[in-house]
């Protein structure tokens, strides 16, 4: 049973709840799709994996292409990122996620604050079936990009359709260079999920940055919040990778 009973556990989407490298994988296959349809290019998505594989995540699409004999070409490169980022994406919630989330048990409310483009961030949680597991979403590009975490709006919002006091509203999320900012200057609790496979192997720099907890798995999330509703506010570390 979950230990923040009559609290609200806020979760990030991306690489939190499932991981992100499996949308990436599924948006290249689209984009090498469309560009074998439009212009008879074979095996696009090999390239992109390739590339995506040795860390580069920023151009993906432009050194793809020069790998497969094209010249640069902006407007190319630009519907390229359109298709990945308006693609129906073949992803699932990982399992630990799944299981915790549809946990019949758990008494706490579950909310969503997602940063990215906000069509591809809906598409996301549609096809990972969270509308139906979820009882808030928050996607903080339809209030613009200088909406995006750090920034507090989404959070402020969250405590105000919780109605809950700030020492029952808890974060897990991934990424502690904008993460955590927000909540801990808020009193909330933070946790950060260190997956195993994730894109950005992010650590906190700054005070402001840390978490409260650092955890692998969801699984360990419920003995994480045994720990943090007595411990006063500092790093307590589960199975950190």
């Amino acid at each position: 049973m979950s230990e923040l009973q009559g609290g609200v556990l806020v979760f990030d989407l991306d690489d939190t709840l499932y991981l992100e490298s499996d949308f990436a994988r599924s948006g290249f296959e689209a984009a090498s799709a469309w560009l074998y349809r439009e212009m008879g290019v074979a095996n696009f998505a090999d390239h992109c994996h390739a590339i995506f594989a040795t860390g580069r995540h920023s151009r993906v699409f432009d050194e793809a292409l020069a790998a497969a004999g094209m010249a640069g070409n902006r407007t190319l490169t630009a519907k390229l990122i359109e298709v990945y980022r308006q693609h129906h994406p073949r992803i699932a919630l990982a399992p630990d996620a799944l299981e915790y989330l549809c946990n019949p048990a758990r008494k706490a409310r579950l909310a969503l604050i997602t940063d990215g483009y906000a069509a591809t961030q809906m598409a996301k949680v549609k096809a990972l079936g969270l509308e139906e597991i979820l009882d808030h979403i928050i996607y903080t590009d339809v209030w613009g990009p200088k909406f995006w975490k750090p920034h507090p709006r989404a959070f402020e919002a969250i405590q105000e359709w919780s109605g809950v006091p700030c020492a029952e509203l808890v974060y897990v999320a991934d990424n502690p260079a904008k993460d955590f900012i927000a909540p801990r200057r808020l009193g909330w609790r933070t946790i950060q999920i260190a997956r195993i496979g994730r894109i950005r192997m992010a650590y906190a720099t700054e005070p402001d940055q840390r978490p409260d907890a650092v955890i692998t798995s969801l699984f360990d999330l419920d003995a994480c919040l045994a720990t943090l509703r007595t411990a006063p506010q500092s790093t307590i570390t589960t199975n950190p990778k």
